[in-house]
C-alpha cells in the first residue's frame, strides 16, 4: 500500500496533496499544498467540475528525486487532474532512482479524470512509481497512463535503464485490478529497443464505474469493430471489466497516441463542463 502523507510530521520536499469537496452544490479545491520542487496549479477551483495540473519546477525528475501524491475527492466531487506537460526523467549516473508515489481516494458519487501527460525517461534513466487508486461502489474514475521512448529527436529510443510501474484499483474494499509493467536493459537477453520494435509511446487506459458505463460500453464495441492491420500507426485493445473497461495503445508516434486517447476520451467535456485538452492537445 502506498503510504499516506503525515500532515502532522516533518516537511519533505516533492509532497502534493489536493483535496476536493462538494461546496453548495459546486464541486470545490478546499485543500491544495505542494512543496518543492512540486506545484499544484488549479485554474478552474469551483464550479461544476475542479481542474488541478501537477507541475514542477525543472519539469521533470533528477537523480535521487521521489515525489509523494495525495489526492481525496468527497463524496459527488468531480474534478480532472492532469500534469502541466509531460514528466521527463533525466539520466540516473550514479544508480539513484527517481520515484513517485500516488494514493488517490474518490468519495461516494465521485468523478475523476486523471488524465496525466506521458512519462519520458531519458537514456540511462531510472523510473519507477506505485498508484493506488480507491474507489467507492459507485464512484468512477478515467484513468491514463502513458509513457514514450524517450528523447526521439535525439536519437534515443527505448534507452532508457528501467521502468517500472505498478497500479493498484480498488472498488469497495476490494482490490478489483492490478497492472504492472517492469522493462530494465539488465534483465533480459532481448534488449529493450528489439521489444519495443518501431513504437514510440504506450498507454493504458481505464473506465471504471457507473458513470462510465455507457462509454465502456461504446468503446469495446467501436474497438471490436476497427480492422486490424500490419501498416496501422496505432495497435489498440479493450478487454471489458465487471464495471469498466481496459484499454492498451501502442503507436508509432507519440502525437497520434495522444489523438486516439482523446477521441477516446470525446465524452469528458460534457462531464467536465468544457474540454481539458482543447489548448493543450
Amino acid at each position: 500500500m502506498v503510504p499516506r502523507v503525515d500532515p502532522s510530521g516533518p516537511v519533505r520536499a516533492g509532497v502534493a496533496q489536493l483535496c476536493v469537496k462538494r461546496v453548495e452544490e459546486e464541486s470545490a479545491v478546499v485543500r491544495a499544498e505542494a512543496t518543492s520542487p512540486l506545484k499544484i496549479l488549479t485554474p478552474r477551483a469551483r464550479g461544476q467540475s475542479v481542474w488541478a495540473y501537477l507541475s514542477s519546477y525543472g519539469g521533470g525528475m533528477v537523480a535521487g528525486d521521489s515525489h509523494r501524491l495525495d489526492v481525496r475527492l468527497g463524496p459527488d466531487a468531480q474534478a480532472f487532474f492532469g500534469t502541466q506537460s509531460s514528466t521527463k526523467v533525466y539520466r540516473t549516473p550514479d544508480g539513484r532512482v527517481c520515484e513517485q508515489r500516488a494514493i488517490v481516494e474518490i468519495g461516494v458519487g465521485g468523478f475523476l479524470a486523471w488524465v496525466p501527460d506521458p512519462v519520458q525517461p531519458f537514456a540511462g534513466a531510472v523510473y519507477r512509481q506505485h498508484q493506488e487508486f480507491r474507489l467507492q461502489a459507485n464512484s468512477s474514475l478515467v484513468f491514463l497512463d502513458s509513457f514514450t521512448a524517450g528523447r526521439s529527436e535525439r536519437g534515443e529510443h527505448w534507452a532508457f535503464t528501467e521502468y517500472r510501474s505498478r497500479t493498484e484499483f480498488w472498488v469497495g474494499g476490494t482490490r478489483r485490478l492490478v497492472d504492472s509493467i517492469f522493462l530494465s536493459s539488465d534483465l533480459s537477453s532481448v534488449p529493450v529497443q528489439r521489444r519495443m520494435s518501431s513504437n514510440q509511446a504506450l498507454a493504458l487506459l481505464v473506465l471504471l464505474g457507473p458513470k462510465l458505463k455507457d462509454a465502456s460500453h461504446e468503446l469495446v464495441g467501436s474497438i471490436g469493430r476497427q480492422p486490424i492491420g500490419r501498416a496501422d500507426e496505432v495497435r489498440v485493445s479493450a478487454s471489458p471489466l465487471a464495471d469498466g473497461v481496459l484499454v492498451r495503445i501502442a503507436g508509432l508516434r507519440v502525437e497520434t497516441v495522444r489523438q486516439r486517447v482523446s477521441e477516446f476520451l470525446s465524452f469528458l467535456p460534457d462531464r467536465l463542463g468544457d474540454d481539458p485538452f482543447a489548448r493543450k492537445w
